[in-house]
């Protein structure tokens, strides 16, 4: 009994110390919660940069002293950070900081990566030369990929043996600043492989196309050849037709596309009989690669292609295409092409 009631004080002192801890916890928790969701108290928004692998202290520092935002409360914005988590998720970009801004919202825009947003397009018709070039130009992407080799670059994307020509989804894609551009040549090559799978499972039956990649390089060849959407089934079904027979393609854009830095924009004859794996003049069957980006379009055109008797296609001086099925047609429309160009 002596014993029980002479420890009980010291128990009522441990439970007392335990009991002002929590209770002091308590209170510096909800100190941080009323922070995080009280606005910061800065007059205008403004716009600011995270680096690649800064620390959330050096930023915090960097803004409240360069830009003197004081606003920004850094040893309760470092504890929140710390309670959320958020340290550890800092990504890189460039951020608008607006008013009326809580602590908790900007943290989530620095965790989420919830940068302002910059956009670049790769078109339809472009050859890789073509989009690296975009990439290159533009002032908000990190360039890791532009030294690269077409099969460095497949590499590096994960698609070792794969041509790099063609093989990029023309459309619009947004990232934040200092994102890399093989980061965007990444989704343009996922987006690219997803809708060729998905386009070759739909295929028409009986096309003389070994796989998808086949499909790849006669789509981009029938994006080079017309820019009109309503053609393009059409010109397809013609070099189906032309495979089928065993005929040469003879499609001008591969050839041009063989000649490279010697084509100096007028197609000659010697051209068409200057040999290269792209001329279609001087070798059957499809080129090696792509030629250039094609579109879903011209992709949906090749796997089904209008059901056609026309072997021949040439201009028709109105932005289209008159389509023969005999070469006698085809050499009357090409006359009439040469008139209309004279006149």
């Amino acid at each position: 009994m002596m014993r029980f009631f002479t420890g009980a004080p010291w128990l009522a002192l441990v439970l007392t110390g335990v009991l002002i801890l929590l209770l002091a916890a308590m209170s510096v928790l909800a100190d941080l919660l009323r922070f995080a969701h009280t606005p910061m108290r800065f007059s205008q928004s403004f716009c600011f940069e995270v680096e690649r692998g800064a620390r959330l202290g050096g930023l915090l520092h960097r803004l409240e002293y360069d830009l003197a935002l004081g606003a920004l409360e850094s040893p309760r914005m470092l504890a929140l950070a710390r309670l959320s988590g958020v340290t550890a998720r800092l990504r890189a970009g460039e951020y608008r900081a607006e008013v009326g801004q809580t602590p908790a919202q900007w943290l989530a825009m620095l965790a989420h990566g919830r940068g302002i947003p910059y956009r670049v397009t790769l078109i339809e018709g472009m050859t890789l030369e073509q989009v690296r070039d975009v990439l290159a130009h533009h002032p908000a992407l990190r360039q890791d990929g532009f030294a690269l080799s077409g099969d460095g670059l497949m590499l590096a994307l994960g698609a070792p043996g794969k041509p790099a020509e063609g093989f990029f989804m023309p459309e619009t894609y947004t990232f934040t600043r200092g994102a890399s551009d093989i980061e965007i040549l990444r989704q343009a090559h996922e987006a690219m492989r997803a809708t060729l799978d998905r386009l070759w499972r739909e295929r028409d039956p009986g096309l003389p196309l070994a796989s998808p990649e086949q499909a790849l390089v006669l789509a981009s060849i029938v994006e080079k050849e017309t820019g009109k959407a309503a053609e393009r089934p059409r010109i397809a079904g013609v070099f189906i037709n032309r495979l089928r027979k065993g005929m040469k393609l003879q499609t001008d854009p591969s050839v041009i596309y063989g000649l490279g830095p010697a084509f100096d924009g007028n197609l000659r004859r010697r051209d068409l009989e200057t040999d290269t794996p792209w001329n279609t003049y001087t070798r059957s069957g499809l080129p090696p690669t792509p030629i250039a980006l094609p579109s879903s379009d011209a992709l949906s055109a090749v796997l089904h292609p209008e059901v056609t008797d026309a072997l021949y296609f040439v201009a028709d001086g109105s932005g289209g295409h008159a389509f023969s099925r005999t070469l006698d047609e085809h050499n009357q429309a090409v006359r009439r092409w040469i008139q209309r160009n004279r006149q």
